[in-house]
């Protein structure tokens, strides 16, 4: 049977597929694919300036000076063996094109309508900060006033847990499978697919429960992240995400194995707490949050502080109400005011579209 030899596990019938053999002789030697010798490219498709920042962020983490030079340097770090290069090597250090870390995201306003993208083979350092940027770009942004000073800048999305899981997609990636990994942005949700099902036989459930011991499936791209301060602690990324969502005040993350990748997704959908936990959310009247492209000048923050307050002393009211109650408030303005307030889970809409419904807080 071609791809697959008929080697059998202890008390099973299970036949293991080629990629099973290399994964199972790799543990034996306690070794992973990116630490082989690529056949490919040599020592001079590396930057070795790309190598003396990465040894400045050592140092810097570390806070200690270290006297090689970056050839000493990749050869102490075995990315380099016998004057070849790794794998890990180039994919850490490529000086141009790399043609194996294929990273494609977009801004999306639909399941097939993309208004913005961007297409990535370059270093694995390089393609994170580069992901990060354009995911930034296309995020909402609101300030918090809050009465201090200083204005609390927030996005919609947590920016910590969507840089573990870029991190995540770079370092555990399997990059023998010739598939991009692929970020997808929406109105919204945020959807992250990386080429490789789960590594060392974890589940789902596993990642869920934090009932699981570490493995990588790249140990030297895990641990140039580790060591240049990108990765605080193995094993714990999923963990730390679900839990900076959940203070964030967003729903959990979707976790899923679909098309031999692993895919996350979050969701821009709030809990009705916002991103407060329920003994510490201040008062509607004062504080106020805005979307950045309505701008923030003082008589709109104003005017959506004495809306939120008819809202909540006339549970149900409807807009034209609304409006008189608020010395005939223009209703176009009304209607922009509540979709901040709605937006960002202050007032709920209850009833039909139709007749215009009624407001909750």
């Amino acid at each position: 049977m071609k791809g697959r030899y008929y080697k059998r596990v202890a008390n099973s019938n299970h036949l293991m597929s080629m990629d099973e053999l290399a994964n199972e002789h790799l543990k034996t030697i306690n070794s992973s694919w990116d630490f082989y010798l690529d056949p490919n490219h040599g020592i001079e498709q590396v930057s070795m300036e790309k190598v003396k920042r990465f040894i400045f962020s050592i140092e810097k983490q570390a806070q200690n000076k270290m006297e090689l030079d970056p050839l000493q340097f990749l050869e102490k770090m075995e990315i380099i063996r016998e004057n070849k290069l790794s794998f890990g090597g180039f994919l850490l250090f490529a000086k141009d094109y790399c043609s194996i870390s294929d990273v494609q995201v977009g801004r999306f306003k639909s399941s097939t309508h993309i208004i913005d993208s961007l297409s990535l083979n370059s270093d694995l350092f390089t393609e994170t900060e580069e992901i990060m940027g354009f995911i930034k770009k296309h995020l909402m942004v609101e300030y918090i006033i809050t009465g201090e000073p200083q204005r609390t800048e927030r996005f919609d999305y947590p920016i910590d847990a969507i840089r573990e899981l870029v991190i995540n997609m770079v370092v555990h990636r399997d990059y023998r499978d010739s598939s991009a990994s692929i970020i997808k942005i929406f109105d919204d949700k945020i959807e992250f697919f990386n080429p490789g099902t789960l590594f060392g036989g974890i589940t789902i459930d596993n990642l869920l429960t934090g009932n699981y011991s570490s493995k990588s499936r790249n140990k030297l791209i895990a641990k140039a992240f580790k060591e240049s301060g990108l990765i605080e602690r193995y094993g714990s990324g999923i963990m730390r995400v679900r839990r900076i969502c959940r203070e964030y005040g967003l729903n959990d993350p979707l976790f899923q194995e679909i098309q031999q990748g692993f895919r996350v997704t979050l969701y821009k959908e709030k809990h009705l707490t916002d991103h407060y936990s329920t003994t510490e959310r201040p008062e509607p009247s004062t504080t106020v949050r805005e979307g950045l492209n309505e701008g923030l000048n003082e008589g709109l923050n104003e005017g959506l502080k004495t809306l939120l307050l008819q809202v909540k002393s006339n549970p149900g009211i409807q807009a034209n109400k609304l409006s008189e109650l608020l010395n005939n408030r223009s209703i176009k303005t009304i209607e922009r005011q509540i979709a901040h307030l709605t937006k960002f889970g202050l007032i709920e809409h209850r009833g039909s579209k139709k007749t215009g419904g009624y407001w909750f807080m």
